[in-house]
């Protein structure tokens, strides 16, 4: 089962925290959707098997209007689909615009809510309130999305714990399905990080994040979610299937700006500047094997090494609650002794099935776990 990703780059405003690849160019959306479909036709079939989950991210996708959305859709095909997802900003929903999603094919929304606070919401940039984030799930399982997931964000400076406990308890008293939370991050190049640089916020310090954390796994597990990775809790039968396809090395192609692609050992990308992008496309005849030569060289890629499959394993594993198979972490009596070391530390530990996986501390120093376990050149 391969999944196809659709990066729509276009928002309204950026929000200060993000580093993905976006534009504030609104009026070049029906030029990229034009190219977008090009670049579908022409690599759909590229993981040689079939494709049964899309996602179509950003960005904002639900800055695109319908009869956009629709094409990108047909161009795909929505037959022996297992999950159709689509982000949206709460700011964007209407009860027509939704029922609308419905009717051209998508079944599942992802909601980029971050908060029920509205200070909270100001302080991120995001151009929706707390009422419309409420109002947006409402509407979206009144017209029968019977799956939704919404993103909730935590460590933000200045957010008190019971904040974040009120928009837990807001969360789980919507019936919405599955959660994504992440810890506020500061990624080089964004106005976050600059803010931080320049003393005009305080980061919350780590003991509180740890705390918030752990908080969100322990109510989410009462309320009946299952942690299936780091970062995301579903109810039983919601995980997100193409999201999964990351976590487990499914084959997966992306199209659009910026766009990354994992097929067999090749890793590949667009580039993530509008104008390559769309000239770039446009400029080709698809029916021309020395055209789509070219195209592909607007490509960058990489050839993974059985070193850096084994890493990704590694890194990739111990973010689900499946973790790793222990044969996969004993490559060497170096990694061998480490690992029994985060054991013994009650970083790590070993199920009845004999996989390893993090423990509840392990979860808080995650990534420094992995490089250790990492194989080195």
């Amino acid at each position: 089962m391969a999944g196809l990703y659709v990066h729509i780059p276009f928002c309204k405003r950026r929000c200060i925290y993000c580093d993905f690849f976006s534009t504030t160019l609104l009026h070049r959306r029906k030029e990229y959707v034009e190219a977008l479909v090009k670049e579908i036709n022409w690599r759909k079939d590229e993981a040689n098997e079939p494709i049964r989950t899309i996602y179509i991210g950003g960005g904002t996708p639900s800055v695109l209007d319908l009869s956009d959305i629709e094409k990108i859709l047909k161009a795909i095909g929505t037959e022996d689909k297992e999950e159709i997802t689509m982000e949206l900003n709460p700011g964007d929903a209407s009860f027509e615009y939704l029922q609308g999603l419905r009717q051209i094919g998508i079944q599942r929304l992802s909601m980029g809510i971050q908060s029920f606070q509205d200070e909270l919401l100001q302080f991120l940039g995001r151009r929706h309130n707390a009422q419309q984030a409420t109002q947006a799930v409402q509407m979206a399982q009144s017209v029968g999305f019977d799956n939704l997931s919404i993103d909730l964000m935590y460590a933000l400076p200045n957010q008190t714990m019971e904040q974040w406990k009120a928009d837990i308890e807001t969360a789980i008293d919507l019936g919405v399905q599955h959660i994504s939370s992440y810890g506020l991050m500061y990624e080089e190049g964004t106005a976050l990080t600059a803010m931080r640089d320049n003393k005009q916020i305080e980061p919350i310090d780590e003991d509180t994040e740890n705390e918030m954390y752990d908080y969100l796994c322990e109510r989410l597990k009462q309320a009946g979610f299952v942690h299936y990775e780091v970062s995301n809790f579903a109810l039983p039968r919601y995980e997100a299937k193409h999201n999964s396809n990351y976590w487990n090395h499914t084959p997966y192609v992306g199209v659009g700006a910026g766009a990354h692609s994992y097929i067999g050992n090749i890793r590949s990308w667009n580039p993530d500047d509008l104008d390559v992008y769309i000239n770039g496309i446009m400029a080709c005849d698809l029916c021309d094997d020395k055209q789509k030569e070219l195209l592909t060289s607007l490509r960058e890629n990489e050839k993974l090494t059985k070193r850096d499959i084994y890493n990704e394993q590694i890194m990739l594993g111990l973010r689900t609650n499946r973790g790793i198979l222990e044969p996969i972490s004993n490559q060497s009596r170096a990694n061998y002794e480490r690992l029994e070391k985060l054991i013994q530390a009650g970083l790590l530990c070993k199920t009845t099935e004999g996989r390893i996986i993090a423990t509840q501390n392990g979860l808080h120093v995650l990534n420094q776990i992995i490089e250790q376990l990492m194989i080195e050149d």
